[in-house]
């Protein structure tokens, strides 16, 4: 008798501690009763019916899917390989095990499929320089597939863009001409204001003729403070007041003589 009870007694034991469940705080359990499903549970401490129920647990932290390489086609008919992260998390447990099999095995082979498809309509060009659209059209497109599964996928980050060898030479070529045409247009940029310059300066001066003097004075002070053996005879100006006019009368002259 007392060996029968206590085989009743372990039974109960067994069967409770096979019936009580720890969920902790990230997750929740879905739970089964003869293959219906009911209302999830947890988290904290769960209690279920042994052979009748069955408990699936569900993780809802975020999760980081690292998304191979694919070799994408751009429009434009260059082959690159592409690769990229994908951050997601389960926002209805119930729908996560009723809609789909396996949701992370289905949100992994989505992601590169979008990513795929969103690079073979893309030029190369804003592949790489229009990443952030990039990373929202495709989160934009993985999220709306995900919703009914219950999945929620919160950013898309593009990682690595591997170019074929005979583009990256393409592309470095085509910067270096890039940064000599801006070299080019700043040098022309500077030559233009520094004509400008010289044409204010000298309206300046024709105005006021002793600013012509005053320049010539000047230099002469800068080439005398340097250690160089230039000699330097200085003349007035004036003196040459009487070949400028007589130059003058001179084109006058021709000038009346063509009329």
């Amino acid at each position: 008798m007392v060996s029968g009870i206590g085989v009743i007694v372990f039974i109960f034991v067994m069967f409770l501690l096979a019936s009580i469940k720890i969920l902790n705080e990230y997750e929740r359990g879905v739970v089964f009763r003869l293959g219906r499903l009911t209302p999830y549970r947890g988290p904290g401490m769960v209690f279920i019916l042994p052979i009748i129920e069955r408990l699936v647990r569900i993780d809802l932290r975020t999760v980081t899917l690292d998304i191979p390489p694919q070799d994408v086609i751009t429009k434009d008919n260059v082959t690159v390989k592409v690769s990229a992260v994908l951050y997601f998390r389960v926002v209805d447990p119930s729908r996560a095990v009723t809609e789909v099999a396996n949701y992370l095995f289905a949100t992994m082979q989505l992601a590169q499929t979008t990513l795929r498809s969103v690079g073979g309509q893309t030029e190369l060009d804003e592949l790489l320089s229009q990443r952030d659209k990039l990373n929202a059209r495709i989160q934009e497109i993985v999220d709306a597939q995900t919703e009914p599964w219950g999945v929620k996928v919160t950013l898309v980050e593009l990682k690595n863009i591997d170019l074929p060898q005979d583009m990256q030479r393409a592309i470095a070529a085509q910067a270096e001409a890039e940064r000599e045409r801006r070299a080019k247009v700043i040098a022309a940029e500077g030559e233009f204001q520094a004509a400008q310059r010289l044409s204010d300066a000298a309206e300046i001066m024709s105005k006021s003729p002793i600013t012509l003097q005053l320049r010539y004075l000047q230099t002469l002070k800068e080439i005398a403070t340097d250690h160089n053996s230039t000699t330097v005879f200085p003349l007035p100006i004036d003196l040459f007041e009487p070949f400028r006019a007589f130059a003058k009368a001179a084109a006058a002259r021709d000038e009346k003589d063509k009329i």
